[in-house]
């Protein structure tokens, strides 16, 4: 018997099917991203022979959301004073002249493959304005901006520019963030993680591997840690991504895809007529297998990797993240944009020295040493641009809050940062700009955050005349500087 609500041109949909199919949409994949995902998992691996993969320019860009002291990194002050120099000692490393910090060893092994840029810096301590000026690449801030939340006229990240001007590989979307979005203690949304002007269609693919902790942080679940010890248990799993809402889809474009399947059940004619529109009939059955095919939950789900593999990452998240970007970069992704930790994890304003040593530089160390041998290894790294930053970085001097720390730690600080750049035709062993004496301010070849996103975009073979459009059709340049000069 036919369904009055459905007509008989077109087959039945259930509703389970329908809010299966929906969920495609939530995760912020379309249709024409299934054959992508199908290829995706027919290489869980991504074990092909090197002569064997198309050549490519991809970026994965790490953000160190928190701000990393560069005193306690890549750029030591082991003659200035106690209370600038702090805890940590350098280490040589195998470029010559080149020192960075005794918790980084293996990095220090490594150094041929890597550079450093220690003189980016802008204008602000703030970590809403930092991230924003960091992930999107503009120094200036939107007219009207607001650090409490993402607005419509926000600037666009880097990730959704690259996802919406570079070339496609294959179905799949062109840029992700991985493995959460970027969320405060407080619930609130950090602005900067999407395409703001863009309109809210070209917002990069948030994958949600890792739900929400307000108060836990590092690289659980063997080294998370509490700034400030409140006690709070954290008993979170990292998982391959679900197509089904996580937290922190409270953000209002996705909050109206979510109102638009509130009442599927009641739809089917609605749906069934956006079907014809969308040839959905077409492609149900892949849709449908999306879901339930273990080989597509066993390309993303790290966790079930080799042991050897995730042995040589690391257990946790900041291994399983980084190790997630390798396979979606091979797999067809041109920018994957890696959290380490969520919000402000890197944010050192007390017990700096051991939250660093022990929960914080071990995993980092590990997994990116192991992303480095990787795609060494297999040829990758020469068209992989790999960036590590953060929204700013610390102060010269450090201090203590004993009302908060029962040990001192370092406070915000814009005017500069050291950023870890590797891959992508960069060269290794090389050190770009200096700061002053106790690490305050650049003294030559300051950069700026416009800088930072030039040599990401240069990385992806995007010409420099290219632009984005906005929402409203109106053209943007894409470069808002010049690429990061010495590095190439």
């Amino acid at each position: 018997m036919s369904n009055p609500a459905c007509p008989s041109g077109h087959p039945r949909i259930a509703r389970r099917t329908a809010i299966q199919a929906g969920r495609i949409g939530l995760l912020g994949l379309g249709m024409n991203h299934l054959t992508g995902l199908h290829a995706l998992a027919g290489q869980p691996g991504s074990d092909t022979p090197p002569a064997a993969r198309p050549q490519f320019k991809a970026c994965i860009y790490i953000f160190l959301s928190g701000g990393l002291g560069q005193h306690d990194s890549f750029d030591m002050k082991p003659s200035a004073p106690a209370e600038i120099r702090g805890e940590f000692r350098p280490i040589s490393t195998a470029t010559p002249g080149t020192q960075i910090c005794e918790h980084l060893p293996g990095l220090a092994l490594r150094s041929n493959l890597w550079s450093l840029c220690r003189s980016l810096g802008h204008s602000t301590n703030d970590h809403s304005a930092g991230h924003h000026m960091m992930l999107t690449g503009r120094s200036d801030l939107p007219p009207g901006f607001n650090p409490s939340a993402p607005r419509p006229q926000d600037w666009p990240s880097i990730a959704a520019v690259a996802g919406s001007v570079t070339a496609a590989r294959n179905n799949l979307p062109l840029a992700a963030v991985l493995p959460e979005q970027l969320v405060h203690y407080s619930g609130r949304i950090i602005p900067g993680q999407y395409a703001g002007v863009m309109g809210h269609r070209r917002n990069p693919w948030f994958i949600e591997a890792s739900p929400f902790h307000a108060t836990s942080y590092g690289a659980f679940p063997g080294y998370k840690f509490d700034h400030q010890d409140r006690g709070n248990p954290d008993r979170r799993l990292f998982e391959a991504p679900s197509l089904s809402l996580s937290h922190g889809l409270t953000h209002p474009h996705l909050s109206r895809r979510v109102s638009l399947l509130s009442n599927l059940e009641q739809q089917c004619a609605k749906l069934e007529f956006a079907a014809a529109a969308e040839r959905f009939d077409q492609y149900r059955q892949g849709a449908i297998s999306l879901l339930t095919d273990p080989k597509v939950r066993g390309a993303l789900d790290v966790t079930r990797a080799e042991d050897s593999v995730q042995d040589r990452y690391g257990r946790n998240s900041f291994g399983w993240s980084l190790l997630m970007a390798r396979r979606l970069v091979e797999a067809g992704v041109n920018l994957v944009q890696v959290n380490l930790g969520n919000d402000e994890t890197w944010d050192t304003h007390g017990n700096a020295f051991p939250h660093l040593r022990d929960s914080l530089f071990p995993p980092t160390d590990k997994a990116l040493s192991a992303l480095f041998d990787d795609l060494a290894e297999s040829g990758l790294l020469e068209h992989t641009l790999i960036v590590m930053a953060g929204e700013f970085g610390r102060t010269p001097k450090i201090t203590l809050l004993p009302s908060h720390y029962k040990y001192p730690g370092r406070d915000h600080w814009g005017p500069v940062q050291s950023v870890f750049l590797a891959g992508g035709g960069v060269q290794g062993g090389r050190v770009v700009g200096a700061t002053d004496d106790i690490g305050a301010y650049p003294i030559t070849d300051p950069q700026r955050p416009e800088n930072l996103a030039a040599t990401i975009y240069n990385a992806l073979n995007i010409p420099a005349t290219m632009s984005w459009q906005d929402e409203v059709g109106r053209p943007h340049h894409v470069y808002s500087g010049e690429p990061i000069p010495g590095l190439v």
